[in-house]
């Protein structure tokens, strides 16, 4: 099968070398198969047998000859290392609450298999094939997502269906784990030392949910260049605003690059030329486009790159670091999720700014005061509310969002008998992403419906730009122009798919090449 992960389609992913977000999300969201190369194999093996020869030798080593935690003092025998692997995973599975979606699990499992993948995790390859078969197979664990500060706790309720415990979703149907593995011809495994450790550390979950948040950000942030362009042509805005002098004065990259996707993307509007000089100035929701989104999408892009680096890192505590025939185990703080919560506290921010600026945009649109088009652009206001309401969804949506835009990384609440005496809370920052980035789209996904009706009142006699067009037309195949009041709950969440699914990009990037 080949999937198409915005305009780029990916047969099947080997992991061995670094992935990017695409990638990511290629197995994550979209099922592509996943594979190990030779090199991954080679460095997961080598670790492994390192730490087979270290327990022969009996060394202690946090989390395989020591309890975990504050109990890192109290020495596991050798016979008991199985053992103590077994009670990680049944003892720290205690997050609560909804599940996580499948893609959240399934993104998880991935992270776990590039955390443990680099080769310092001293985990069996057989263990990791069990998840690279969970993958390829559809067979994913159930994980509550509330209740974590960083780790730990979503990751070892997946862990439990390695050894038969805990739940697990096939066919979407949620059954025993040890009838899904049944079913797709899985045996259970035993957890060797270390492994239990290696399943639930490291920033996983927290990784896993921010890169799919941080994915549909980057996403929005393009829509939200061509939703707000549209929306300036149709409310008759001066293009001398977006003029790359006025750019060039002031040079953030972003923010000239995004005047130069709306020029673009209105470069062949009739509605744009003929307007240009309608008024002399528009409202900053208009004006301000490139400065609003060229600053939201800098730090999306920021954040990018460090999720990346995230992703093909070793987070694990202690790390197997080898050197020659022998080597060391090195225990610290790379379970830290301080990086991927700072950024995605950031991303969050970023998100309702371009979502307040939307929702701005809309209520001119729907003010028949500022837009010269009837109020709340339908025919016989009064008789009919047309789109008054959304705009009040728009208010709740962006209400929640700047909520959830209060950092999570600020908080600190010690655990494990302040072993952990500083908590990152990494996990509760890509957690809220994703809601924020689903209210953004929903936002955008108002915004849109909007210009659409708009269109209904404008002089037909001046054409919209080609990319303006095309997306008016492919809404149209499924939006009904509202001559009356109607049911508009399905309206909204067919423009939010056309957003989430990166469509709305595409048919304009088919007419003027790459948006940047």
């Amino acid at each position: 099968m080949i999937d198409k992960i915005y305009g780029k389609a990916i047969e099947k992913v080997v992991l061995g070398d670094k992935i990017d977000i695409e990638t990511f999300v290629a197995v994550a969201r979209y099922g592509t198969k996943l594979e190990f190369s030779d090199a991954y194999i080679q460095r997961v093996q080598t670790a492994r047998n390192l730490v087979e020869k270290w327990i022969q030798e009996g060394r202690v080593m946090y989390g395989i000859t020591t309890g975990f935690g504050a109990l890192c003092t109290q020495v596991i025998s050798t016979e008991e290392t199985v053992q103590l692997q077994k009670n990680i995973v049944l003892s720290h599975a205690t997050s609560v609450g909804e599940p996580l979606s499948i893609e959240e699990v399934r993104a998880t499992m991935l992270m776990i298999l590039q955390n443990a993948g680099q080769g310092y995790s001293g985990i069996r390859i057989e263990t990791l094939e069990m998840y690279r078969q969970f993958l390829n197979l559809g067979l994913t664990p159930f994980a509550p997502k509330e209740g974590s500060v960083g780790y730990l706790s979503p990751e070892a309720h997946m862990a439990l269906v390695l050894i038969g415990e805990g739940k697990a979703y096939l066919d979407g149907e949620l059954i025993p784990a040890r009838d899904a593995l049944k079913r797709v011809g899985l045996e259970t495994t035993i957890l060797s030392s270390k492994e239990g450790l290696i399943l639930v550390s490291g920033t996983t979950s927290a990784t896993a949910l921010g890169v799919l948040a941080l994915y549909d950000m980057l996403k929005a942030s393009k829509a939200a260049d061509v939703i707000g362009s549209m929306t300036l042509e149709v409310l008759k805005g001066t293009t001398r605003a977006f003029d790359d002098r006025l750019m060039g004065v002031r040079p953030h990259e972003d923010q000239r690059h995004t005047a130069y996707n709306v020029r673009r993307i209105l470069k062949d509007s009739e509605i744009a030329k003929h307007h240009e000089n309608y008024r002399l100035q528009d409202a900053l929701s208009i004006r301000c486009i490139p400065q609003l989104h060229g600053a939201a999408k800098k730090t999306l892009k920021d954040a990018l790159k460090t999720m990346e680096i995230e992703m093909n890192s070793c987070c694990d505590n202690p790390i197997i670091w080898w050197d020659g025939i022998d080597g060391e185990a090195i225990s610290g703080g790379n379970p830290d999720s301080s990086y991927v919560g700072i950024e995605m506290d950031s991303a969050c921010i970023a998100a309702t700014m371009i979502g307040k600026m939307s929702e701005r945009r809309n209520n001119r649109l729907v003010d028949g005061n500022l837009s010269a088009y009837p109020w709340f652009l339908v025919k016989k206001p009064g008789l009919n509310s047309g789109l008054m309401i959304p705009q009040y969804t728009q208010a709740g949506l962006l209400n929640d969002m700047k909520i959830l835009s209060h950092p999570a990384t600020v908080d600190s609440i010690p655990t494990c008998g302040n072993q952990e005496d500083y908590v990152a809370m990494g996990y509760n920052a890509s957690k809220k992403a994703r809601q924020v980035v689903e209210k953004l789209e929903y936002i955008l996904a108002i915004e849109l419906l909007s210009v659409f009706q708009a269109h209904q009142f404008m002089d037909n006699t001046l054409q919209p730009g080609a990319p303006s067009k095309a997306v008016l037309d492919e809404i149209a195949l499924t939006v009904s122009i509202m001559e009356e009041d109607l049911y508009l709950y399905p309206h909204i969440n067919t423009l939010r798919d056309l957003i989430h699914s990166g469509r709305i990009i595409d048919l304009v990037e088919e007419k003027i090449g790459k948006l940047v």
